[in-house]
């Protein structure tokens, strides 16, 4: 159950917490991983941890023109296409409305959504020869519930929904299934640096009382990423403790 032998898997942003977990776990189960960054240093040094079978390419993705050709760029490096594409590569810059500058709204729809089209459009074709094909993206609880001061992001996360429940009608057919994972709170470097009252104040938003794990995050997209779930198409799963019951 869960085997991903044979399969060649490209995880944007692979050297974060959470793409850290989907590519060591995806990898655990037989897939070849093709790691995605900006930083070469620490993507080669995630697949001498991770081990053999891995690929390591490294892009910016705010330069539309780099996303283009990556999803080709990881295919050579893996001699295959790409059969699982993992879209978890995102950033924020928060602000008010009110004082958000074009650019800082537009950077980040350009990297957390417009990417994420760009790489998809890319991987559906060698996925639509082959019968077969899984895309996740990595979406967020903002996406449904927005959150003050993060109007980009959360726009740019909702927009990511709406874009692959549309995909997902379109590839069905064809056997490629495209599904959404949205995390609320998880363990981050950024959750690391709370102090207790912050830590407090947010864990009282949650119903189980804790943050989630990259781990936890991972398992979800395992299972959306193999045979078993190829009935499964078009659906966000919402992991966050309860905070939103969606």
């Amino acid at each position: 159950m869960f085997d991903l032998s044979g399969k060649t898997a490209l995880v944007t942003g692979a050297s974060g917490g959470i793409g850290r977990a989907i590519a060591t776990l995806l990898h655990s189960r037989g897939a070849h991983v093709v790691l995605h960054g900006t930083s070469q240093k620490k993507l080669l040094a995630l697949s001498e941890q991770i081990g053999s079978n891995t690929s390591v390419v490294s892009a910016n993705l705010q330069d539309l023109d780099a996303v283009s050709t990556l999803v080709e760029s990881a295919s050579n490096l893996s001699n295959a296409p790409i059969d699982i594409l993992i879209n978890n590569a995102g950033f924020t810059i928060d602000g008010l409305l009110m004082r958000m500058k074009i650019e800082d709204w537009q950077s980040v729809l350009d990297v957390n959504l417009t990417a994420n089209m760009i790489l998809c459009r890319s991987a559906i074709r060698s996925m639509i020869k082959a019968k077969w094909g899984r895309i996740i993206s990595i979406s967020s609880i903002v996406g449904a519930t927005g959150n003050p001061g993060q109007s980009n992001y959360a726009a740019s996360k909702a927009g990511l929904i709406g874009f692959c429940k549309s995909l997902a009608q379109e590839v069905a057919s064809r056997g490629i299934t495209v599904n959404i994972v949205a995390p609320g709170f998880i363990e981050t470097p950024m959750t690391d640096s709370l102090d207790e009252k912050q830590k407090y104040n947010l864990l009282r938003q949650v119903p189980v009382g804790r943050l989630g794990t990259p781990d936890e995050v991972a398992s979800a997209v395992l299972f959306l990423a193999t045979q078993e779930a190829s009935y499964l198409t078009g659906a966000t799963f919402h992991i966050n403790g309860g905070m939103a019951m969606l």
